[in-house]
């Protein structure tokens, strides 16, 4: 098979989807990689290092569709892209479907086949998904940090404290993997944290295991609005499999918070957890309403994506190799934790959020296998 690597092309986007080593399996295995020039660039990687693997690089995006039948990359087709995808292609990318009408309109207009890496399934949640959760949620503080400087809009408070001054206050929406990297790294830094959740067994873990200066809250309104009254961050990280995220922080809620705190939404490729989220870009970071600086960028990983391609290629390769050998058809059949990861094909919905999100008929992947 030829598998196709475009470069990304969403504002300041510089992760890859495959790096070298991918490359050097997939040849070795008999197959041909088409990387587009200049794709690995934002990541450190050459293309040099592409072609002493194996790889053989094209002069632009187009090229790179073209040729190939299976396309990897790492976010979702921009309206740019769309045209150039064909209903033999197979897509394998983070595609966050329900946030999006027109994209999801798109590719079942283009009858591609579109395996999201957010949906694939395996042991203990989605393991494509937790590379960039883990970043994100560790990067969601960082930026809430920095926002809350005065000199960026914020309150002008340092996370930590100093001496003889309280430190900031920060609330974790979700104690799942963006949770619990936020609440981690914001302890770190001396912040008093608050996670929410409405699993109790995993509040039970997480008392168990996180920092004394982290406390466990059942998530309810009531609960979270005591908390919103003093807070100086709040982190969103709430997901739900394929579905829009719940909007737990309303607009109501932003008049009784600080002037000046910081709303983090980790959740906006799904919609957003907070009512006010609309997303934004690394050029355009944060917005302001009713005095709450909201900082909602979309591929927040792709601020550190040498980090971000390395922790990513190294959960999808496998998948990649598994794809290629098989095809589409076989390769969902004999693995249900690819199954999970088909959610648009052949023009058909195949995963019941999106197709809620947007009251679009529902059809099972092995309607459209058979």
């Amino acid at each position: 098979m030829i598998v196709g690597v475009p470069k990304e092309v969403k504002d300041q986007e510089y992760r890859v989807a495959m790096i070298p080593a991918g490359v050097k399996e997939l040849t070795r295995r008999g197959h041909r990689v088409v990387v587009q020039q200049g794709a690995g660039l934002g990541s450190g990687i050459p293309d040099e290092d592409f072609k002493a693997a194996g790889g053989e690089i094209a002069p632009n995006a187009e090229e790179v569709f073209e040729r190939a039948k299976l396309i990897v990359k790492v976010k979702e087709p921009v309206p740019s892209e769309y045209k150039m995808i064909r209903s033999d292609h197979i897509l394998f990318e983070y595609f966050h479907f329900a946030s999006s009408r027109q994209l999801t309109e798109a590719m079942m207009e283009s009858g591609a086949v579109c395996l999201a890496y957010e949906t694939v399934s395996g042991p203990g949640g989605h393991p494509l998904l937790t590379p960039m959760s883990e970043i994100a949620g560790r990067l969601s503080v960082q930026q809430g940090a920095k926002y809350l400087e005065r000199t960026t809009g914020g309150r002008g408070t340092l996370l930590g404290g100093v001496p003889g001054v309280k430190s900031a206050r920060v609330m974790v929406l979700g104690g799942g993997v963006v949770g619990t990297n936020a609440a981690k790294i914001a302890a770190g830094m001396g912040a008093r944290v608050t996670m929410l959740d409405v699993n109790l067994e995993r509040l039970r873990y997480l008392d168990d295991v996180m920092p004394k200066n982290i406390s466990t809250l059942f998530s309810n309104e009531l609960n979270m609005t005591d908390q919103l009254q003093r807070v100086d961050v709040v982190i969103g990280g709430v997901y739900i499999s394929g579905a829009r995220a719940p909007k737990l922080v309303r607009r109501e809620h932003l008049s009784i918070m600080p002037r000046g705190s910081v709303l983090v939404d980790v959740a906006v490729d799904q919609g957003g957890c907070f009512e006010t989220t609309r997303p934004t870009t690394h050029s355009d970071p944060i917005f302001e309403e009713q005095g709450i600086v909201h900082y909602c960028v979309t591929n927040m990983p792709g601020a550190v994506a040498r980090t971000a391609t390395f922790a990513l290629t190294n959960a999808t390769q496998g998948h990649v190799i598994h794809i290629a050998e098989e095809g589409w058809p076989d390769c969902v059949k004999s693995r249900p934790t690819l199954r999970d990861g088909v959610n648009v094909a052949k023009g058909k919905v195949t995963i019941r959020g999106v197709a809620e999100a947007f009251d679009l008929p529902l059809t099972p992947v092995e309607e459209v296998l058979n």
